[in-house]
């Protein structure tokens, strides 16, 4: 009995030690990740890239760095490396095969840091979302929506579908449909529109506001104001346009008629 309790002595010590080696390295090692992860964001260095570049390499370093210290503590817990190699080789086609959508994702997130469709910090509206780039992440878009929602979208997903940048250029055009009477004079509307157009302080001179027909509709005349502004400026622009423009047409009796049915009964029949 003492022989036996001797030879398990010399298995249980030595393994009790990797063991608690081994969580000391994991616990310890995850905290200096963050640590490091942490300086590396706040360095100057980080400050002077891109902001999507930085979220995006500052999770690949994070995610690398964990991976490092899971090696480490396999290797700690005696386990041959010559072994993890070909276990990893072996399990890389079935992982492959099992992660096709993170594979996707990361690369998608390449592509976008690549190729620079939108950055941290751009309106942009994809896949029903629409409002601020948070984060470009490894594997996910972080977008917050204008309602204070967050939207996590696959970066994958992304690099197949329509992206709409509002920011990438620095003026947009404000484009108002209005509707008026068919009593009204056509020229009298439309010169009217561009008055309110005119009086916008946000509006640009140059190019200049444009009014114009655009239909003959059923029951109205449809026109169309546009007007160019400052990317920053677009929504005052466009909330002056509409407040003014129900203002103007008051003023100068121009009526913005309902949709409306005449129906006509004819006895004869």
């Amino acid at each position: 009995m003492e022989q036996i309790l001797n030879d398990l002595s010399a298995l249980i010590v030595p393994f009790a030690k990797d063991f608690v080696a081994a969580l000391v390295v994991f616990f310890v090692g995850f905290k200096v990740v963050n640590f490091i992860t942490k300086r590396i964001k706040n360095g100057k260095l980080f400050k002077n890239l891109d902001k999507s570049a930085a979220s995006f390499i500052g999770s690949f370093i994070s995610i690398f760095l964990k991976i490092v210290v899971i090696v480490s503590v396999v290797a700690i817990l005696g386990v041959p490396m010559s072994s993890v190699v070909a276990l990893i080789a072996s399990a890389g086609v079935a992982i492959g095969l099992a992660v096709q959508g993170a594979l996707s994702n990361l690369v998608g997130g390449m592509m976008i840091l690549l190729f620079r469709p939108f950055r941290v910090g751009d309106h942009i509206e994809a896949e029903g979302a629409s409002g601020k780039v948070r984060e470009i992440s490894v594997f996910y878009t972080v977008v917050a929506t204008f309602d204070n929602k967050i939207v996590t979208v696959p970066n994958g997903t992304l690099t197949n579908s329509v992206i709409v940048n509002y920011s990438t250029e620095k003026l947009r055009r404000v484009d108002v449909e209005i509707t008026a009477d068919y009593d009204s004079d056509a020229e009298t509307v439309k010169q009217t529109i561009l008055d309110v157009a005119f009086s916008c302080e946000f509006a640009l001179s140059d190019p200049a506001p444009v009014a114009m027909m655009t239909e003959c509709g059923d029951s109205a005349i449809k026109y169309v104001l546009r007007v160019w502004c400052e990317n920053a400026d677009y929504w005052k622009v466009r909330e002056f346009l509409l407040i003014g423009v129900r203002k103007a047409f008051k003023n100068a009796n121009i009526e913005i008629p309902y949709p409306q049915l005449d129906v006509r009964i004819r006895k004869d029949v």
